[in-house]
């Protein structure tokens, strides 16, 4: 399992959500599958460690980014969910 970062990072990019935002998985037959995350103008691909093969480490990182989508998704619905305006909770 990864752990948390000991060192804070020197930089911090924020990709904000909205309209166009959109996330991907494209798989292909002759390499390793990419993820796909467009915001508008920015694209992040994320892609394993070798193009032609999987390692153990690229398996968990999958594993663990499928852990914190998941959390992420439920933490924004329960800010949006129920509310009659439909903008969320301030």
């Amino acid at each position: 399992m990864m752990g948390r970062r000991t060192v804070r990072p020197s930089a911090v990019i924020s990709l904000n959500t909205g309209g166009g935002a959109s996330a991907k998985a494209l798989p292909y037959p002759a390499r390793t599958p990419v993820l796909a995350l467009d915001f508008g103008a920015t694209s992040v691909l994320v892609t394993t460690s070798d193009s032609d093969q999987v390692s153990p480490a690229d398996v968990e990182f999958a594993r663990q980014l499928a852990r914190e989508a998941a959390s992420f998704a439920r933490s924004v619905e329960r800010r949006f969910h129920g509310l009659a305006n439909g903008r969320g909770v301030a």
